[in-house]
């Protein structure tokens, strides 16, 4: 059934459309349905092949239903792949910057020409999908991206172009990985004081001066003061120096994080279980878990795209069993690179009173169980977040991208984590899960997550930071555009 003439006229309607993989369509469909509870009518636009998978995990009629939140897909330029994961992310990206603008313009003149939605009003584009800035200036329509990793992480992507004029990239020798040359002081970027070359976004560890992801990061960078505005998921208190910095260098931004904090008061939205996880979701081991002792166990999960060796499943595997505390582990079907995840009989027969080994889950019911301890975590910022929102200390042990930066300031600035060296040793794992669960600094780790976790919630009260800059920015968006010419 469709809208009336007089419905569709009033209306605002916003195009989301995300990068297309798990960690960035989480928080955009969080903004998008936060922007459907404010009137707002949704298009959501995912890749072809992540649409299948999307269909494959919540059932064919998941996305049925809902007049004003509807979805459509594009195709990404990629070969067909029946395989259920990630796709590659270089490949990705180039795939992108050569094939998307012209589905997408596609689809802004259907949409233009339906007679049972309302016309466009604004896009809500992921900050790395800058090629829909062109079809928004060719509409005439205000398009404002969302930043779905950390302030830091965007400032250190941010001076990419400055690391490559001053000769810190690319590496001159792929021994300046290994040889310490990783832990050169980068002093010179506001409101990072003390980073090293290994804490910010990792693309720039290459020594290809031609990097498909260091070129796709700056083109990216360099667009994006085109945008009527810029949206993060973050909070003023957690990134504030950080903030005040991109302030006087970027189109007006928006912080209205922590994303899940306000999403989870939507309880009366028709929309509550329409999800974005892309992997079928095992709630057993919410079941599990109510059998623990509070804060008793260990929570294990790399997200969404690291790929792990079949050696460091096993040291970490190992190291878990060392520490004798209860586990929980997410093992995705695509976590081991090349292979299947296959762990020792013995590891698997030692633990099996304690530990569970789980397909991909509801991760942010998990962190906000009482029997949740820590958070072994690779750092990437939906995560990190995650962690935050629910006062859970993290062990970090960041895989790529702006993980790293995360990792920095998760273990330095903020005190609520510990970061696992890269050549991950069994050893090493024991001694930082015992210390994280029973020792005086993840005792202290502990309290400042907790002070977080008010900062935070805080932040997202109707009277937070968050919130108002939340009610600014959608009338921003109800009052920027009057729809197509």
């Amino acid at each position: 059934m469709g809208f009336s003439s007089s419905a569709t006229a009033k209306k605002h309607h916003a195009v989301c459309i995300p990068f297309p993989t798990q960690g960035h369509i989480t928080p955009m469909m969080m903004l998008a349905k936060i922007l459907h509870s404010r009137g707002f009518h949704i298009t959501f636009v995912n890749t072809e092949y992540n649409h299948r998978r999307l269909l494959k995990s919540r059932g064919p009629s998941a996305l049925h239903g809902h007049p004003d939140f509807r979805f459509e897909t594009i195709p990404d330029g990629l070969p067909t792949s029946g395989i259920d994961g990630t796709q590659n992310v270089p490949s990705l990206c180039e795939s992108i910057m050569s094939n998307c603008l012209l589905p997408f313009r596609e689809l802004l003149a259907g949409l233009k020409s339906s007679a049972d939605v309302p016309p466009v009003t604004c896009i809500v584009s992921d900050a790395v999908m800058s090629f829909t800035l062109d079809a928004a200036e060719e509409i005439g329509a205000p398009e404002f991206l969302l930043w779905t990793a950390s302030a830091c992480g965007f400032m250190g992507y941010l001076h990419y172009r400055e690391l490559i004029d001053r000769g810190i990239t690319p590496l001159k020798d792929p021994a300046d990985l290994t040889n310490g040359y990783l832990d050169t002081p980068i002093d010179w970027i506001p409101g990072m004081p003390n980073v090293r070359l290994r804490d910010l976004p990792s693309f720039i560890r290459t020594t290809n001066p031609d990097a498909i992801l260091v070129k796709y990061v700056i083109r990216e960078m360099e667009r994006a003061s085109r945008a009527s505005g810029i949206i993060l998921n973050t909070f003023g208190s957690l990134e504030s120096s950080v903030l005040k910095t991109m302030e006087r260098i970027l189109p007006p931004m928006y912080s209205i994080g922590p994303l899940p904090l306000l999403s989870q008061q939507l309880t009366k939205s028709p929309l509550v279980a329409v999800a974005s996880n892309l992997w079928k979701e095992d709630t057993s081991c919410l079941e599990w878990l109510q059998g623990r002792k509070p804060g008793s166990v260990v929570y294990v999960n790399f997200g969404s795209t690291a790929t792990i060796t079949n050696r460091q499943l096993v040291e970490f595997a190992w190291g878990l069993a060392a520490s004798n505390k209860d586990f929980l582990w997410i093992i995705r079907p695509d976590l081991v690179k090349g292979d299947s995840a296959v762990l020792p009989e013995d590891f698997l027969r030692e633990t099996q009173d304690r530990g569970l080994l789980s397909g991909w889950c509801p991760q942010e019911k998990v962190l906000g169980h009482p029997a949740l301890g820590g958070f072994l975590t690779h750092s990437g910022w939906n995560s990190t977040l995650e962690s935050i929102s629910s006062g859970v200390p993290m062990l970090c042990w960041p895989f790529f991208a702006d993980q790293p930066t995360n990792c920095c300031f998760v273990c330095g600035e903020w005190g609520i984590g510990m970061e696992i060296d890269g050549d991950v040793r069994r050893e090493e794992i024991q001694s930082l899960v015992a210390e994280l669960m029973d020792g005086e600094k993840g005792n202290e780790m502990r309290r400042r997550a907790r002070e977080w976790k008010e900062r935070a919630l805080d932040a997202t009260k109707p009277s937070g930071t968050s919130s108002m800059n939340l009610d600014e920015l959608v009338r921003k968006l109800s009052t920027a555009a009057t729809g197509f010419a």
